[in-house]
């Protein structure tokens, strides 16, 4: 007889710095059932999944499987279990077969552990046959559509016993005959007792498919109730949780005249990924873009830059077409662009504060001749006009706080001369004191009549700062919001399709 409870999470807690990912979470999963996990993102959903399966360890709290209690798991000991994981991005090998990437870690061998390749194909056709997925698996991946790599990647949960599945986002990439075949396996298997852990920001489909939903929310399990004893509008709320008094507020609409200057952004395009999306921004005026993770608000920003391709797009700045062609072009043009990972693309961390924000200028203005005083005195200005706090500008961007090195980010390309200035998560991993400055620096900029579009996947933090919201979803603009609009609920329904008569 099989217990009914196959995997508990007992009191998981992680922090990193600046950031409690998990808080004394309790979990429990039954046996045979599908059991949604939602929350906003950063509410702790994909750390917990990883410690489940072995790639992070919790900070303390313990595991339950079988009657038999772990501190943490290793991936090994994870997958001894039975546990199987199917992650959001393509962990597949582009040139190899699907049947070698089914069976990569755990090939079909003979009695003296020789592997046959056309065993190896057998066993993959009769496992994806079983699947309901029609795909031959002499194939190789890169030969494949997106949704067929991610039917793959299911089909190679199922090349070893699994008793617990993890699957995040895993329609994301479906179409609807994909999101068939997908849901079938899952009611197929959890007859025979899989027992199926979901993670979806398609909050319609939680409703399709599962049993009972946890909702989580800034690290903390917020409740665990069985699907037909809670509405859609219920889950939306539990996300959101009680409303919090803001850090920061601005006073909002105070545009400057049309001569200052409006960017439109006209039909940006690229087939799969952003669907023709327009918009204008006035001088003065603060956009928010906000959006799940994976919606394609980076994406969208970084073609604006000129950073990735597209199949049309352009922008007219003050009646004047300024579409870059590239990064460089982007620059001459007064475009700034504030990337996600600062010190990946933002910084050089091995360099003084000095020569990052004199960096962008330089390349700007290639003929110049590099007086070294000169770089030295104007930069100390510009870093004491943004409060850097450091003993020297001499110091090495890698010894600053985070709030601080995100102002040297700023520093230059305000130093460069960017009139618009495209922000993209501009307080991740900054404490609540700096998230105020940065905040306060953006709003002086606004107020000098700057073009501001703003990336956040924080909603409180684009309700604190923006004018207007558009909200994103699966590539396309769904909606901009204004004025008495701007809440947190309506940023969550758009962001995840929900409509108001649901």
């Amino acid at each position: 007889m099989e217990s009914l409870t196959v995997l508990q999470a007992i009191g998981f807690n992680k922090t990193y710095p600046g950031v409690k990912a998990l808080d004394g979470v309790d979990f429990d999963l039954q046996y045979g059932e599908v059991q949604a996990l939602v929350g906003q993102n950063g509410a702790g959903k994909s750390t917990f999944v990883e410690i489940i399966a072995g790639s992070i360890r919790p900070d303390s709290g313990q595991i339950k499987i079988d009657n038999n209690v772990y501190p943490y798991l290793e991936p090994s000991k994870s997958i001894e279990l039975g546990i199987q994981t199917v992650h959001q991005e393509n962990q597949l090998v582009e040139e190899l077969s699907i049947a070698d990437n089914i069976y990569l870690f755990n090939l079909p061998s003979n009695k003296i552990g020789l592997v046959k390749e056309s065993n190896c194909t057998q066993a993959a056709n009769e496992l994806l046959h079983e699947l309901g997925i029609d795909i031959p698996a002499g194939k190789k991946i890169k030969q494949l559509t997106f949704a067929e790599k991610k039917l793959i990647s299911i089909a190679k949960a199922f090349s070893r016993k699994a008793r617990i599945l993890i699957l995040d986002e895993p329609t994301a990439s479906l179409d609807e005959k994909g999101k068939k075949i997908l849901f079938d396996i899952i009611r197929r298997y959890t007859q025979k007792g899989l027992s199926v852990i979901y993670i979806s920001h398609n909050i319609h489909e939680i409703f399709e498919i599962s049993d009972r939903v946890t909702v989580f929310k800034d690290g903390k399990k917020v409740s665990t109730q069985p699907i037909k004893e809670i509405s859609l509008n219920d889950v939306v709320r539990q996300m959101i949780g009680r409303t919090t008094t803001n850090l920061y507020s601005r006073e909002k609409g105070k545009f400057q005249s049309a001569e200052a200057g409006i960017l439109e952004v006209i039909d940006y395009h690229r087939e799969g990924v952003i669907e023709h999306i327009s918009f204008q921004v006035k001088a003065g005026e603060i956009f928010g873009i906000g959006g799940l993770v994976g919606a394609g608000r980076t994406e969208l920003i970084r073609m604006i830059f000129g950073l990735d391709q597209k199949d049309s797009g352009k922008l007219i700045f003050r009646g004047k077409e300024i579409t870059p062609t590239n990064p460089n072009d982007a620059i001459k043009k007064g475009i700034g662009y504030l990337t996600e990972d600062r010190k990946d693309s933002g910084l050089i961390m091995m360099r003084p504060i000095f020569e990052n924000i004199s960096l962008v200028k330089l390349a700007k203005e290639a003929n110049r001749m590099l007086n070294l005083s000169i770089e030295r005195n104007e930069t100390q200005i510009i870093s004491e006009q943004l409060n850097i706090k450091t003993p020297s500008i001499s110091q090495l961007v890698l010894n600053l706080s985070g709030g601080n090195q995100q102002k040297v980010v700023l520093a230059k390309w305000l130093f460069a001369g960017a009139e618009i200035l495209l922000f993209d998560e501009p307080t991740v991993g900054i404490d609540v004191g700096a998230k105020s400055e940065i905040y306060k620096l953006i709003d002086n900029l606004a107020a000098q009549g700057k073009i501001i579009i703003l990336i956040s996947s924080d909603n409180p933090e684009l309700i604190a700062v923006c004018d207007r919201i558009g909200v994103m979803r699966n590539g396309r603009l769904i909606t901009v919001l204004e004025g008495n609009d701007i809440t947190e609920e309506n940023i969550l329904r758009y962001s995840m399709g929900v409509n108001e008569k649901d």
